[in-house]
């Protein structure tokens, strides 16, 4: 279980403190096992995965992203365009050097600057709203 022991995401066995608290169970349960983080990085060629969650439900996710769905104010329409690079990452400056696509991220596309409203690798889709004006 090596994915346990790193990303456990349950309780530890300290009080605030400072003293042990007894143990409730004897093994950690593996759905309290997290992993990774598992973020969208923009790239020439898009692909998704589904993952199984808890409860046996599905999650699709985004891996790379080449196109956003940018919706256009001023029409009051959606379009799907390419995404031609990252401008900022005001998450994580890291991200912009890793070309790394979240939530917040402005990215510059064929119909303009768009700011990302999505959480591309949790929903499994991008979308943004142009920048208008800017």
């Amino acid at each position: 279980m090596p994915k346990l022991t790193s990303y456990y995401q349950g309780n530890d066995n300290r009080k605030p403190t400072g003293g042990i608290r007894g143990r409730h169970v004897k093994v950690k349960r593996k759905a309290l096992g997290g992993g990774p983080p598992r973020l969208a990085v923009l790239s020439p060629t898009e692909r998704r995965k589904a993952e199984r969650t808890f409860g046996g439900n599905r999650k699709v996710r985004l891996v790379r992203v080449t196109y956003v769905n940018v919706f256009i104010p001023s029409e009051g329409k959606a379009r799907k365009v390419r995404i031609i690079r990252i401008v900022e990452s005001p998450a994580n400056r890291e991200f912009l050097k890793r070309g790394i696509v979240v939530k917040g991220t402005v990215v510059e596309t064929e119909a303009g600057k768009a700011v990302i409203t999505s959480r591309p690798s949790q929903e499994g889709v991008a979308n943004a709203l142009l920048l208008e004006g800017k």
